[in-house]
């Protein structure tokens, strides 16, 4: 059976894009996504997207790691989906509702490449804060280390180290490295967990370090209550703006470039 996929990256984030909602895939998918992505001897990303049809929303995002596992929210990822949308003639208004597998998210594409997504609130007592890291989701699970010189971060090497660490054995997590380079700026570089390796930007990643930057009070509010963050990765900037109303983290928001590459058909 051939299948036609999508081929999307936001900032340097690469995404092999599936529509489903019509055409079911009949194989294995773990081993057949594994293949996909793999950049020696299938098409390359650092996972897979599958856009399916959903009665709550425009359409269901469900995402894979490039290991081939279901995952959880992606950011970058959820921008690209949002892209895929208008090409798929699902956009109809200003603001194109999508559910993922930690609930409602909506997206607006402010221009040809730059979407912005809206992310979950974050309750700030599931924020935890430890001597030398802060850990939370974002709708992925973080840990957040502050660093002096990022550039000379082994971030593979300290990144899987810390992935596998208790307490974060079993479901494993996204390690981002952190330098504060200005008001408001800064730099992330992240290892994710089922890609394995430092990717190029993690949209959720760095959703999370500019709100632990803020709650160790390394960056400053504006009017005391909104924060808006620029964050330099290696693939681009990305822009996380959000609000600290009473106990929770609202109106979180990630804007950044998008870009198609191509597409082509696969044979399943």
């Amino acid at each position: 059976m051939k299948f036609n996929f999508f081929k999307y990256q936001g900032t340097g984030n690469d995404f092999i894009i599936l529509d489903i909602r019509k055409k079911k895939i009949p194989v294995c998918i773990p081993a057949l996504f594994t293949k996909l992505c793999n950049r020696n001897f299938g098409i390359g990303a650092d996972g897979i997207i599958l856009i399916k049809n959903d009665f709550q929303s425009d359409f269901y995002m469900k995402y894979y790691n490039s290991d081939g596992k279901e995952s959880t929210m992606c950011g970058n990822g959820g921008r690209c989906a949002i892209s895929f949308s208008k090409k798929l003639g699902i956009k109809k208004k200003n603001k194109i509702y999508f559910r993922a597998i930690d609930g409602i998210h909506y997206g607006i594409i402010k221009d040809k490449n730059l979407i912005c997504i809206n992310l979950i609130d974050i309750e700030i007592n599931m924020i935890k804060i430890y001597p030398k890291y802060i850990f939370l989701n974002t709708g992925s699970p973080h840990h957040v280390l502050f660093v002096e010189n990022i550039q000379k971060i082994d971030v593979n090497k300290q990144g899987r180290k810390i992935r596998f660490q208790s307490p974060y054995e079993e479901d494993g997590v996204n390690v981002n490295f952190v330098e504060v380079i200005g008001n408001n700026t800064i730099k992330v570089r992240t290892y994710e967990r089922g890609v394995e390796k430092e990717t190029l930007s993690c949209g959720t990643g760095v959703t999370a370090s500019a709100i632990a930057a803020y709650e160790k009070g390394i960056l400053a509010y504006y009017n005391h209550v909104y924060g808006k963050v620029l964050a330099y990765t290696l693939g681009g900037k990305l822009w996380i703006s959000f609000k600290k109303i009473h106990d929770k983290y609202k109106e979180i928001n990630l804007t950044g470039s998008v870009k198609f590459i191509f597409e082509g058909y696969i044979n399943i």
